[in-house]
C-alpha cells in the first residue's frame, strides 16, 4: 500500500469525499468518470489526490466512456473506480452488463438524486435500487451497499473494492445526495490497520490455466495483462477459456455461475443492522439518509412503550430474503420508508407474502422524511 494515500487521522468531510478517501485507502489507482452532481466531489478529490499517490485519473467524455475506461484498466491490473448519479447510471448500463459477463472487479458509486429524467439534479433520491438490479439486460449477480453516514461513506467504500476483488466483479456503492453532501466526523485509522483483499491470481503456469473456470467459491482467478497469460475477454457467452462458444449448455454454465457465485455466498456478502427486534410486532426497515430518520422515529416509539424494532439495510442487493422469511413469520406489520414510490417495499412484500402487512412510506424524492413523518405511521401500526 502507499501510505501517503492514507490520510490517518480526524477529518471534517462530506460523504463524497469521504467516499474517494475510502477508495484510495483501498487501494484504488484509477478514476474515470464524468461530473455529475450531486457525485461531482467524488470525481474531484479523486482528480486532486489520485496523481500525488500515483495514480491516474481521467475526465470521460461521458459515462458510457468512463465505465468501459474503469473495466479496461482493472484488466490492467488496476483498481478501478468510477461515480455517477441517475442519468449517468443509465448510461453506463450495457458496459456494466460486460462487466458482469468478463467477471471484471471494479467499484461504480451512484449517489442517487430525484427522477426520472434530469430530474432534481440538486436533491436527493433512493429511486435506482431496482436499477441497480436489473438494469442491465441478462441474469447475473449483484452487490450493492448502501451507506447512512460519512465514517461508512469511507468504510464501506473499503468493503466495496474488497467485495470486487473477492467476487470479481463490478460492486456498486448505493447512496443518496443527503449522505454524499453532509459533512461529519471522519475517523481514518493508520493503513496498516485497513483490511484490504487483493486480486486473487492463478496458481497455475500459464499452460495450464482455464480463465474462466470457478474455484470452489465459484470465482475464477484473475491474470491481467502484461503477467504472462494468454486470455481471451469477451462479452460473447464463452466457455471456460474465454472464447465464444454460441450454446444453450454453454450459456447455462457460465451464467448460472455468475449468478450463483453471489446467491450462494449471500450469507457471507448480506450486512444488516437490527435494533430492538426482540419483541418487536412493528419493524421499521430503511437504507441510506433515511435511516437516520427512520431511528429517530423508532426510539421515540420505544420510549412510548409502543414494540417497535428497527432493521437498517447495509447491504441491499444482495436482498436479506431469509431474514425477512423469518421474521414475517413473528412480525405483525412492515413500515419501509424511502424515497420512491416502494421498491424495496416490493421487496419486502415479495418475501413476506401475506404473513405480514406491508406499509409503503414513500414520498418521490427531493426532501427525506422527517421523524415525525415515520413516528405517525409507526403509532398507527404498533398500538
Amino acid at each position: 500500500m502507499n501510505n501517503g494515500a492514507v490520510l490517518t487521522g480526524e477529518h471534517f468531510l462530506n460523504g463524497d469525499v469521504a467516499c474517494a478517501e475510502g477508495a484510495l485507502a483501498a487501494g484504488c489507482n484509477f478514476f474515470a468518470g464524468y461530473p455529475i452532481t450531486p457525485a461531482t466531489e467524488v470525481a474531484e478529490r479523486m482528480s486532486r489526490r489520485l496523481p500525488k499517490t500515483g495514480g491516474i485519473y481521467i475526465q470521460m467524455e461521458d459515462e458510457i466512456a468512463s465505465m468501459a475506461a474503469i473495466l479496461g484498466a482493472s484488466w490492467g491490473g488496476a483498481k478501478a473506480m468510477t461515480s455517477t448519479s441517475g442519468p449517468g447510471f443509465s448510461l453506463m448500463m450495457e458496459n456494466i452488463g460486460l462487466g458482469m459477463m468478463t467477471e471484471t472487479p471494479c467499484v461504480l458509486v451512484n449517489i442517487m438524486r430525484a427522477g426520472p429524467s434530469t430530474g432534481l439534479p440538486t436533491l436527493v433520491g433512493q429511486a435506482d435500487v431496482m436499477q441497480a438490479r436489473w438494469g442491465s439486460h441478462g441474469d447475473y449477480g449483484v452487490i450493492a451497499i448502501s451507506p447512512a453516514s460519512v465514517q461508512e461513506m469511507f468504510d464501506l467504500t473499503i468493503e466495496a473494492f474488497n467485495l470486487s476483488e473477492q467476487y470479481r466483479q463490478p460492486v456498486f456503492i448505493l447512496s443518496d445526495e443527503v449522505v454524499g453532501h453532509m459533512y461529519e466526523k471522519l475517523v481514518i485509522p493508520p493503513a496498516e490497520r485497513i483490511h484490504r483483499i487483493e486480486r486473487r491470481k492463478p496458481e497455475k503456469r500459464p499452460d495450464e490455466y482455464v480463465p474462466f473456470m470457478g474455484e470452489e467459491d465459484l470465482v475464477p482467478p484473475m491474470a491481467c495483462a502484461g503477467e504472462g497469460y494468454r486470455v481471451h475477454v469477451t462479452g460473447l457467452t464463452h466457455d471456460e477459456m474465454g472464447y465464444p462458444h454460441m450454446f444453450h449448455t454453454t450459456q447455462e454454465r457460465l451464467v448460472r455461475r455468475l449468478v450463483d457465485k453471489i446467491r450462494l455466498n449471500a450469507d457471507k456478502i448480506i450486512r444488516l443492522e437490527s435494533d430492538f427486534m426482540e419483541d418487536a410486532k412493528v419493524v421499521v426497515i430503511a437504507y441510506g439518509c433515511v435511516s437516520r430518520s427512520a431511528r429517530e422515529a423508532v426510539e421515540r416509539a420505544r420510549s412510548k412503550g409502543l414494540k417497535v424494532g428497527m432493521l437498517r439495510l447495509i447491504t441491499v442487493w444482495p436482498f436479506p430474503t431469509k431474514k425477512l422469511r423469518e421474521l414475517a413469520g413473528r412480525v405483525e406489520t412492515f413500515i419501509i420508508p424511502e424515497i420512491n414510490y416502494g421498491q424495496v417495499a416490493y421487496e419486502v412484500e415479495r418475501c413476506a407474502g401475506d404473513r405480514a402487512e406491508i406499509v409503503q412510506v414513500g414520498i418521490m424524492g427531493g426532501t427525506v422524511h422527517s421523524p415525525e413523518d415515520i413516528y405517525d405511521v409507526i403509532e398507527e401500526f404498533a398500538q
